[in-house]
């Protein structure tokens, strides 16, 4: 098991912006596909974004396409999420993972989870 450590959560208004972090060991950055995943209330926990430390590429779901990037924040030794043009619907607690696989055509996690940082965007 990896430990975690999401940052960056808070309140904000339709429209803004937010940061998230994710500390991380940097074996893992460069050599696993570390993504974002988030749980909102009565919700299953779905897949946001991932980043493939090996190659560059990334994958996002379609709900956050164009407002959302994930990116290496080498400068803190992880990874991190630029949310833009927020909605109330982003509105969940977001959890960091490490060795995200696509199964089927789902994004599934293989490895660890941070313990989550919440989001709220109000209208």
């Amino acid at each position: 098991q990896v430990t975690l450590m999401e940052s960056g959560g808070g309140s904000v208004q339709a429209g803004g912006s937010l940061r998230l972090s994710c500390v991380a060991p940097r074996r893992l950055i460069s050599r696993s596909t570390m993504g974002w995943f988030r749980q909102a209330p009565g919700k299953e926990r779905e897949f946001v974004a991932a980043l493939a430390g090996y190659n560059g590429n990334t994958r996002y779901a379609d709900s956050v396409q164009g407002r959302f990037l994930i990116s290496r924040d080498d400068a803190k030794n992880g990874i991190a999420l630029q949310m833009n043009s927020l909605k109330p619907e982003d509105t969940a607690v977001y959890f960091c993972a490490t060795d995200v696989r696509v199964v089927d055509g789902t994004a599934r996690v293989f490895g660890s989870w941070g313990v989550g940082t919440q989001v709220t965007v109000s209208s």
